[in-house]
């Protein structure tokens, strides 16, 4: 029998070899024909009596990264299509699907033959339940195996045994904490864990698990034999109430109550270990099905699975233009941020010039990039040789001649129009005519900056984050010139650093910051009307924001703020700085010298390790104090959430983010706007138009014009629209203007 997917090869001791390969594909994903296809080889193997087991495996470099978005998609687009005509009969759809997993991997366990995975790369999510389903599981001693079930970090949960086979195989506490983290394992913590059998060279991956059936592996798993017992002890015991009273004080204390997914674990390990196994798979079943109906689910597994995969994979490079195949990167300037970009291009493999005024500045760049290698050898996730090859790879020079021949180069000089303007000029001098420009300003205009370029269609903005090894998101911001040329390579450069590229019109501030400065605004605003600071930054986090307002001011630099503020007056008048906020900020730059992190003071206060960080006692010096109950903490949250949403609903309507995928996935990977809403857009789809525009105009009356809702919105609420109508990422923009 032949199969599209896979290949069955049976050898002399009657061991079949399952081999995952899909056509076409460059990684493994569970499509509804895979499972289909899976479910034969089961029953053919079981009616082969020439066959005494099974090993399953990839044919590709990875195992599998899980199910395909597509899937899940048309999964959910269905649902919800059934849901209008006959919700109950959406519901029991919804459930069924759910189940489909669940119970092909049960008949694969159930089915009286022994089967062993063999994990030859990453296996995530339904991918690691089949093996776990598996009779063994042996996996390839390689940094390049990675196993994981991260369904949590989408809004859902391992909904295909994961949460009641991990914790009959390891403890109840590691159990817990890894299926709500969804953090990875290496083959080593796996098999300390108890999750896998064994770790075998690559090379004797499959020999390893051939034997494992050889040597008389057992087809029942321990679940199914009479007298199993948990590893970690029974949930009522002196262990259990040790454990689940604070597992569940953490999760409340880590979540908020935000992340709905999350809780269900709790409920399904725990409900689930108290019953027989079929009847634990049948409760993971039910939760599943509640689950994928939330707002938080839909939200999130757009936002951070489909809409961010889309955008990996180049969604809005314009077509027809040839793909580039990087053969030299020049970064102009070597501080900080040069440095980062250095590192993160060379990490990816590509050759880069790193340009200062002089060799001592370009070699104290190049030894950043030497300083971060180091930190990740001394944990174990680098080797020594590997930061030889890419400190190879990274020339530091003082000299404009050595950019010959870049494909692109990425200016990171000071942030003043004058040097960048003499940086331009002297880069274009011995640039090809062909490379491409690009500026990483975080606050001048590329427009403004393209006009010191003699080729602006070449000229663009690629804006990172700080720090640059660690920020996943790269701003592309388009000049009124540039062309699709720069913003394809743009896009090629950013995913070739394995990065989440997203596309910016020209605007100050362009959209990652208009929106942070509002967050870091309405604190300030907040702290000047009274409000003990303890209650915004703890209003932050539990709204689900990462890092408190008056926190992240702090991480920029209280001095920077005052710098923009002062440029923003130069530039728009007084008017467009609230003169209140401009003395709270004067006040503790000024005044007390406090400065952020960077000077050890700001509004915290950072004494040497392991102390941490606490608020500034003086903070409540600055203004007469609310007492905590004259505070509405639930408002307080809001005003945080809906100034961001806002200001992301009024970029929108300027034209500056036209695909509400990127205003989304943008707002989570720069500044982690609550993941569990889906983004600033989603936020706002969530809560519905006419009502947050109802919501946005009763803050505007009582705490002024920054809530004002844009016509936009308003016309949107007027028509019962959402953003992802309004601006449909799949439908050409052409035609949406016409529609």
């Amino acid at each position: 029998m032949t199969y599209k997917n896979f290949t069955v090869e049976t050898d002399a001791d009657g061991i079949a070899l399952v081999t995952w390969d899909m056509p076409d594909r460059s990684m493994n994903v569970f499509t509804e024909e895979v499972m289909d296809e899976l479910e034969a080889i089961i029953d053919q193997i079981v009616a082969d009596d020439a066959v005494k087991g099974a090993v399953v495996t990839s044919g590709k470099e990875t195992f599998s990264g899980g199910a395909d978005l597509a899937m899940l998609k048309s999964q959910l687009q269905r649902f919800h299509a059934e849901k209008a005509r006959d919700p109950q009969a959406a519901t029991k759809m919804l459930f069924e699907g759910a189940g489909r997993m669940t119970w092909l991997w049960r008949k694969l366990e159930t089915c009286g033959k022994p089967w062993v995975a063999a994990i030859n790369g990453t296996c995530m999510g339904g991918a690691f339940e089949l093996s776990l389903a598996c009779h063994g599981r042996v996996a390839a001693d390689s940094d390049k195996v990675k196993m994981a079930l991260p369904e949590v970090k989408v809004g859902i949960f391992p909904g295909a045994g994961g949460t009641q086979r991990v914790p009959r195989l390891t403890d109840q506490q590691q159990a817990l904490q890894m299926l709500t983290s969804g953090q990875n394992l290496s083959p080593q913590k796996a098999k300390a864990m108890g999750l896998i059998h064994e770790i075998a060279e690559p090379k004797k991956l499959i020999e390893t698990a051939k034997a494992m059936i050889r040597n008389g592996l057992s087809p029942v798993a321990p679940w199914d034999l009479k007298g199993f017992k948990l590893p970690g002890g029974p949930v009522y015991s002196v262990a259990g109430a040790n454990l689940w009273p604070p597992a569940i004080a953490i999760l409340r204390r880590e979540t908020y109550g935000n992340y709905p997914a999350a809780a269900a674990i709790l409920k399904c390990v725990y409900e689930g270990l108290l019953v027989p196994f079929d009847t634990a798979l049948r409760i993971e079943q039910r939760y599943f099905t509640e689950i994928m109906q939330s707002r938080e689910a839909a939200a999130m597994i757009r936002s951070l699975f489909v809409s961010l995969q889309e955008l990996n994979k180049g969604a809005r490079r314009p077509e027809g233009v040839p793909q580039t195949k990087f053969r030299k990167i020049g970064v102009l300037g070597a501080g900080f941020m040069g440095a980062g970009i250095a590192y993160v291009t060379a990490k990816a493999g590509i050759p880069v010039v790193l340009l200062d005024r002089d060799m001592e500045s370009a070699e104290k760049g190049k030894a950043h990039s030497a300083e971060l290698m180091d930190g990740l050898i001394k944990k174990g996730r680098a080797k020594p040789e590997e930061k030889e090859k890419l400190l190879s790879l990274i020339s530091p020079t003082a000299d404009y001649a050595a950019l010959d021949g870049c494909d692109l180069v990425i200016e990171a000089v000071f942030e003043d129009s004058e040097v960048k303007k003499a940086a331009t000029e002297q880069a274009e001098a011995v640039l090809k005519s062909s490379a491409v420009f690009a500026s990483n300003t975080s606050t001048i205009p590329i427009t403004a900056l393209a006009k010191n370029s003699s080729r602006p269609k070449n000229f663009i903005g690629i804006h990172f984050f700080s720090p640059v090894d660690k920020m996943m998101l790269v701003e592309i911001i388009m000049g009124k010139r540039t062309g699709d040329k720069a913003l394809a390579r743009a896009i090629d450069y950013v995913r070739a650093i394995k990065k989440t590229p997203i596309v910016v019109n020209d605007t100050r501030g362009f959209y990652v910051n208009r929106c942070v400065l509002r967050y870091m605004s309405e604190a300030y605003r907040m702290l000047i009307e009274g409000v003990p600071a303890p209650m915004i930054e703890n209003a932050a986090r539990a709204a689900g924001m990462p890092v408190g307002p008056l926190a992240l001011t702090d991480e920029t630099a209280i001095d920077l703020a005052q710098k923009i503020m002062k440029q923003t007056i130069r530039d728009l008048g007084e008017k467009a700085v609230d003169p209140a906020q401009m003395e709270l900020i004067d006040t503790m730059v000024n005044k007390f010298d406090r400065r952020g992190r960077k000077n050890g003071k700001g509004f915290y206060d950072y004494p040497a390790k392991p102390a941490k960080k606490k608020l500034w006692p003086g903070l409540k010096e600055l203004y007469p104090q609310k007492k905590p109950e004259e505070v509405d903490f639930e408002e307080l949250k809001q005003r945080l959430l809906f100034v961001i949403a806002l200001e992301a609903a009024r970029v929108m309507e300027e034209g500056i983010v036209t695909d509400p995928r990127e205003a989304d996935v943008g707002s989570i990977l720069a500044f982690g706007f609550a993941p569990y809403s889906g983004g600033t857009l989603s936020y706002i789809d969530g809560i519905g138009a006419a009502e947050f525009v109802a919501t946005a105009k009763r803050l505007q009356k009582k705490y002024g014009a920054q809530f004002k809702a844009p016509k936009l919105l308003i016309d949107m609420a007027q028509k019962g629209q959402t953003f992802y109508e309004r601006f449909d990422p799949y439908v050409n923009p052409q035609d949406r203007k016409a529609a």
